[in-house]
């Protein structure tokens, strides 16, 4: 099990008055991380692990309605970990009294469902939690763990596979199985039974049809009508599955109504593996028609990975004018405007005249298998 990156980030917050909350899909490594930090921390302070997925230890957390209880359970540990903070019932309220009451204790929460613990948390808890996403590994991750040469021999591998924990390393078989093991279990059925939702082909297909829209703009009404259901529906799934960290949508950038596209999205996978497997497509790189879209999305959430940790905090876009000129990618930074275009291999790229020409502080850069490292390292 690699280091991950952010165990430094979240160790920088510990008791500094905030609750922290990590996010995550199932199998990401949310529950490494955090017994990790309380191995380090515990030669300094008294830790414990609460497992919430434990209907006895969910069951005593909900019935605690004053601070009195909360102490007992609690005890004298310092730092603890709430694992699955979502499963426990007004889970905000009982983090706003171990806040405000109980101050010598550290809370860590972690949620694989992001709207589940953000609408459980969001009142009680304003001003009193840092939230922090942990995503499959990074790039960076691996290099710093195994060796730069270890990302470049892999990135193939990345492409196809993804950058699961448990699939990193296994062989071509065996990541295959794991990731229909954590798609089935772990995505779709999270989102088929928080809703209440019976027909798991209808989700199937949208994940389909998303898997092989990347890249491009994504039109609800159309998706709508190959899949028999209405604008809202789709808008509906489409947000679940983005909570769930299945997906996530990228808006277009735009300040002139008359040339630039504005009301239009494009959707990514948080990892490729999972969107490989939703259209069972894990041939090699040189027979695939579709590596200008895995490597587009691959520059895309490594990049967001890279800006977590590296505390950058930008608004990202994609860009596209009437006249059909396009930026694959823009972060807003630091009042610059800052553009790249993604190819796998050297092909030249269309000119972005108009962006550039409107936009006085903003710049074009070119991202390939070869230059990528600049980039996301």
């Amino acid at each position: 099990m690699f280091k991950r990156d952010l165990q430094s980030l979240v160790e920088k917050w510990l008791f500094k008055d905030q609750v922290i909350i990590v996010y995550g899909a199932r199998q990401v490594g949310k529950t490494t991380l955090c017994k990790q930090i309380l191995e380090k921390f515990s030669t300094q302070k008294r830790t414990q692990y609460f497992d919430c997925e434990m209907l006895s230890l969910r069951a005593s957390f909900e019935t605690t309605n004053n601070v009195d209880d909360l102490q007992r359970i609690i005890g004298d540990k310092e730092l603890i970990v709430l694992d699955e903070a979502q499963l426990v019932q007004d889970i905000g309220k009982t983090l706003k009294i171990i806040h405000d009451h109980i101050p010598q204790v550290q809370v860590i929460a972690t949620g694989s469902s992001s709207f589940d613990l953000a609408n459980k948390l969001s009142e009680p808890l304003t001003g009193r939690a840092l939230t922090f996403t942990l995503y499959p590994y990074s790039v960076g991750e691996i290099a710093a763990n195994i060796g730069y040469l270890s990302v470049k021999n892999n990135l193939e591998n990345l492409l196809i596979r993804g950058g699961y924990p448990r699939i990193f390393d296994k062989s071509k078989h065996d990541a295959e199985k794991l990731l229909d093991f954590l798609a089935g279990t772990y995505l779709y059925k999270d989102v088929l039974i928080y809703e209440g939702l019976k027909k798991s082909s209808r989700l199937l297909e949208l994940l389909q049809l998303l898997a092989l829209q990347v890249g491009n703009e994504v039109s609800y009404n159309e998706i709508g009508k190959q899949l028999g259901m209405n604008h809202t529906t789709v808008s509906k799934y489409i947000d679940l599955l983005e909570k769930r960290f299945v997906i996530f949508k990228l808006r277009a950038f735009s300040r002139n109504k008359r040339k630039e596209i504005a009301k239009s999205v494009k959707v990514y996978f948080f990892d490729l593996g999972i969107r490989n497997n939703i259209i069972q497509s894990f041939a090699p790189l040189n027979v695939r028609n579709d590596v200008g879209a895995l490597w587009e999305n691959f520059c895309i959430i490594e990049r967001f990975k890279y800006n977590q940790i590296k505390d950058r905090r930008v608004n990202a876009y994609f860009y596209r004018t009437y006249s059909k000129e396009e930026v694959d990618y823009i972060e807003e930074y630091d009042e610059k405007l800052e553009g790249y275009e993604f190819k796998f291999t050297k092909d030249k790229v269309k000119s972005a005249k108009e962006f550039l020409s409107s936009y006085k502080n903003s710049s074009l850069k070119v991202i390939n298998k070869d230059n990528w490292a600049d980039f996301l390292l």
